[in-house]
């Protein structure tokens, strides 16, 4: 005797469309990001949701190679349902995938950066927008050059504890230096780019605006938005947020917690007010579940994702009813 299921499961690779929620059980099932369909095939799609499980360049704590586990296992509570603050489900709007992770050798370090902007490259040259997972800080820079290829020179929007402006003679592998190579190397114009929540002292400042993380606190959710809008102008940007610009209560799951940092709740409303922003990219990196507690980190990483994603619907939406 037949027996009529419930609901659908497994819509990471059963799911009959790219769009829409699956409306799975939150606890089970393959987990892929929000249960988008696990793909490289990118006919027709408007977003790729991408892991680079890579933390070889870690100064500190290792562990953000599980950053795209973590984040998909945590993303799997949302699915389904209208997100919040957007009241709908932008995979209603956006066709998304999945497309699995970035595909290296462990034992060939140096060879890894090129893999990832190669693979990033024929991401882009689908014409897809890409969202990446980290791995370490250090993914951003080779991402960064895959869309520079694209775009030109971008604007960064970087949500981070620390400047990453570390010294680099162009030939390290390292998660603090990727900005001052992407400042000397043409990939951002730091007359656009701006750092949100640091907390650290660098040599340097490359240039780019830099709000210290008690600056966040006295300017004011409202106050940050309307200086990084002034910054970046309508200038095409990329965004890239070091989980670790959350304070360890936030964010204890990361490789060098620093004291101090924003609220979830902050940073995801300032994230929420940059839609006019002109993102043609963005990353979510440094989300390490080793050390995390309750998948907090995890969750706050799906978080920053989703609300990016909603960003990228909402604009699609508005485009759509000719607004």
């Amino acid at each position: 005797m037949a027996v009529d299921l419930p609901r659908q499961t497994d819509n990471a690779f059963l799911g009959d469309s790219l769009k829409g929620g699956s409306h799975e059980p939150t606890y089970g099932g393959v987990l892929s990001f929000m249960r988008r369909r696990y793909s490289r095939d990118l006919a027709g799609v408007d977003l790729a949701v991408w892991g680079i499980p890579f933390d070889a360049s870690v100064s500190n704590r290792p562990g953000a190679r599980f950053g795209p586990q973590g984040v998909r296992r945590a993303s799997a509570i949302f699915d389904g349902d209208p997100q919040y603050p957007f009241e709908f489900d932008p995979f209603e709007t956006l066709a998304c995938v999945d497309y699995g992770d970035c595909v290296f050798d462990y034992g060939h370090n140096r060879d890894i950066p090129g893999h990832i902007e190669a693979q990033a490259r024929e991401i882009l040259q689908s014409g897809t927008h890409l969202f990446s997972i980290g791995g370490d800080h250090f993914v951003t820079y080779p991402l960064l050059k895959a869309h520079v290829e694209k775009h030109g020179p971008l604007a960064l929007v970087q949500f981070d504890a620390h400047q990453d402006t570390w010294d680099d003679k162009g030939d390290r592998i390292d998660h603090g230096t990727f900005v001052g190579r992407a400042v000397r190397e043409g990939l951002i114009d730091p007359e656009k780019s701006i750092q949100i929540g640091i907390r650290t002292h660098a040599p340097e400042t490359c240039g780019l605006e830099i709000l210290f993380g008690e600056e966040v606190e006295l300017l004011g959710v409202n106050g940050v938005v309307e200086l990084v809008k002034d910054r970046v102008g309508d200038a095409k940007a990329y965004m890239t947020f070091d989980i670790d610009c959350l304070d360890p209560a936030f964010a204890p799951g990361t490789g060098t917690p620093v004291a101090g940092g924003l609220t979830s709740r902050e940073a995801l409303m300032i994230l929420r007010r940059l839609g006019d922003l002109n993102f043609v990219g963005g990353d979510v990196v440094e989300v390490a579940p080793a050390y995390d507690h309750a998948d907090i980190t995890s969750i706050a990483g799906a978080s920053v994702a989703l609300m990016y994603i909603g960003l990228l619907a909402e604009r699609q939406r508005q485009r759509t009813d000719g607004l």
